[in-house]
């Protein structure tokens, strides 16, 4: 990671250094024409006051006693040169120099080798109404360390740049374990408050189920000790002690199997296997169930699903989702539909709503529904046999499914549930 983030600094480095190193020479070069065009400015005011080539004279401070002129019309034609015959010399419109002072009244060339010497000349171009004036300067080991740029510049601003990159690998490899250090610390810390949390909800869960087997193991233990008393009971007394030992019995049953089930979810995939299930196929079965129910306990039932739903998941467990939220309508709600609609779905997931049309909760109570063992009236739920825990797996096996689900009050009246089953195998508990 230093190494990366340090290689990339230096990239900006050597770029920003090779730009401020072209930029300088750039910058002199320019500066040099910019006198050669004070030059040639200077010799085309003189030629448009009459002053022949001959007589003309570099200004003061401007004089270069082994300078090149050379005077042409604006079609290429020399008509002075003051180091060679004009009638010698080629037509210079197809020069770089020339080309440029055509298109934009000046420019300049560097080390172009002259045709008529062959020596290296630094030649820059003005245009005038009627002539162009240029002026070179032989390119000799003098202009050329003029024009070069300054390499002290160069590396100091090596040295400066492998300094701050030292100092900055230090200070960023002593960053980079001050953050190591605050992560691993954040990390132990995370998981020791995980393993605190997960200790505060196990014996949560251990409390209410201990509260909740008092009452189903106190009326079977004060059932059986009146039977075994030797008391005198008429058959119907006797019958009807039987069956309430059977009912609480059952109910004990129901809840060993709702909190295995929870300890299986948490557990996670070793124990849980997965399959490609058909909802579809899970709310035919919920359908099938409902109509074998007695007609005062029977709620009708309307599917809106327009198209195959395929999961690949828990069998088991999704089909606890839907059985587990019928069982809490039959129950609860008082009402006489449930509907259950497919929202939404893709590739993804599928988006589902469990609705019915009873007496739905208030809203104060909606957040903690799928709390364990949690009753919005809790006699009137042990009265109807239920564990409390049946939301609980709901929320858990949506859960597991790398979904989410939540609960809400229906406008016209009831409640209603809108949770989300991804088709990848993802777990999320």
């Amino acid at each position: 990671m230093y190494s990366l983030l340090l290689g990339f600094i230096w990239i900006q480095l050597v770029c920003f250094i090779t730009f401020q190193y072209v930029r300088e020479k750039d910058y002199k070069s320019d500066s040099l024409n910019e006198q050669l065009q004070l030059c040639n400015i200077h010799m085309l005011e003189s030629l448009n006051e009459g002053l022949s080539a001959e007589e003309y004279t570099f200004p003061d401070g401007l004089t270069y006693s082994d300078a090149r002129l050379t005077i042409m019309d604006t079609l290429g034609t020399v008509l002075y040169d003051n180091r060679h015959l004009a009638d010698s010399l080629d037509n210079h419109i197809l020069r770089p120099e020339i080309q440029a002072a055509l298109k934009a009244g000046r420019g300049y060339n560097i080390r172009r080798i002259s045709s008529s010497d062959g020596r290296q000349y630094f030649y820059s171009a003005t245009k005038g109404r009627e002539h162009i004036v240029r002026t070179a300067i032989p390119y000799t080991a003098t202009l050329k360390d003029t024009l070069k740029a300054d390499q002290a510049f160069f590396w100091t601003m090596i040295g400066i740049s492998l300094l701050v990159s030292i100092a900055g690998f230090f200070s960023t490899r002593r960053l980079g374990r001050t953050i190591e250090r605050l992560n691993l610390y954040r990390e132990q810390e995370r998981a020791i408050n995980e393993e605190r949390e997960k200790n505060r909800l196990k014996r949560q869960l251990t409390n209410n189920i201990n509260h909740e087997l008092k009452t189903p193991v106190a009326s079977i233990q004060v059932c059986l000790e009146t039977l075994l008393s030797g008391i005198t009971l008429t058959e119907e007394k006797r019958q009807e002690l039987i069956e309430r030992c059977y009912t609480q019995n059952e109910r004990l049953r129901r809840l060993l199997a709702d909190v295995s089930l929870i300890t299986r979810i948490e557990d996670g995939e070793v124990n849980i296997e997965r399959e490609t299930v058909v909802i579809n196929d899970l709310i035919e079965d919920i359908a099938s169930e409902l109509s074998l129910m007695p007609e005062q306990e029977k709620l009708d039932l309307k599917v809106d699903f327009n198209e195959t739903v395929t999961i690949h998941g828990n069998p088991s467990l999704l089909g606890s989702i839907f059985r587990n939220l019928t069982e809490n309508a039959i129950s609860y709600s008082d009402g006489k539909t449930i509907c259950i609609r497919l929202l939404e779905n893709n590739a993804d997931y599928c988006r589902i709503s469990f609705e019915d049309d009873g007496v739905g909760v208030e809203e104060k109570y909606l957040p903690r529904l799928f709390e364990r063992f949690y009753r919005v009236d809790k006699g009137r739920s042990r009265q109807k046999g239920g564990t409390g825990l049946g939301l609980s797996i709901v929320k858990h096996s949506v859960l597991y499914h790398g979904g989410t689900i939540s609960a809400f009050i229906r406008p016209e009246g009831g409640l209603g549930f809108e949770f989300t089953l991804s088709k990848k195998h993802i777990s999320k508990q």
